[in-house]
């Protein structure tokens, strides 16, 4: 199961590059960073004028400066790491050209998706905000149990349903549009293994 999920991140990571590439960013947050291994991508792309990586853990973001640090095509001056929530403002981090949750929203707890909503969508306000999550209707097919997470720390994990309800809303109380979708292999009755809402800003 855990190999199995370990290749989908690999897939996910360069399928999220290619959509940020695709955006015509320049300036880019990951929001949630953790261990740097998006950021790992992002950093030797010329197309981008400026990367930050938040992240709220100080032990993955050690991680991530060693990762970055050790990458034979460094140093990155154009690359920020900040110890810092997306659950509360950030107001040196308005207005960029796109912002990339990956896999990092379930790991927030529950009552703290409003605040979450009012950083990201309504103070930040990104250009395109770019989110991936788990399709927990999947699961069984990485051998979990109902009720089971893919891993310990996640707080929730929606069914596309559930999802779509949560991105249409978010979307319509900030001035975004919203294109929902999937990475991975996708099942006829389950679904993708992640699933994903693209918000691109209503100008």
């Amino acid at each position: 199961m855990m190999e199995g999920i370990s290749v989908l991140h690999e897939i996910r990571l360069d399928h999220v590059l290619r959509r940020v590439r695709a955006s015509g960013a320049r300036r880019v947050l990951d929001l949630g960073c953790g261990s740097g291994l998006l950021l790992h991508r992002l950093a030797v792309e010329t197309q981008f004028d400026s990367v930050v990586g938040l992240e709220t853990c100080p032990r993955a973001l050690t991680k991530a400066r060693q990762l970055l640090a050790d990458h034979p095509q460094g140093p990155f001056p154009h690359l920020r790491l900040i110890n810092g929530s997306y659950t509360e403002p950030q107001p040196a981090l308005r207005d960029y050209d796109v912002a990339v949750m990956v896999e990092t929203i379930e790991h927030v707890k529950p009552n703290l998706l409003s605040a979450v909503e009012q950083s990201v969508f309504g103070q930040m306000r990104p250009r395109v905000v770019y989110l991936t999550t788990p399709n927990r209707e999947y699961n069984p097919l990485f051998g979990l149990h109902p009720g089971e997470f893919r891993e310990a720390d996640h707080k929730f994990e929606w069914d596309r349903a559930r999802f779509g309800q949560w991105a249409h809303g978010v979307a319509r109380r900030n001035g975004y549009r919203v294109v929902l979708g999937g990475i991975g292999d996708q099942d006829p009755e389950l679904g993708p293994p992640t699933q994903t809402a693209y918000f691109s800003i209503v100008d």
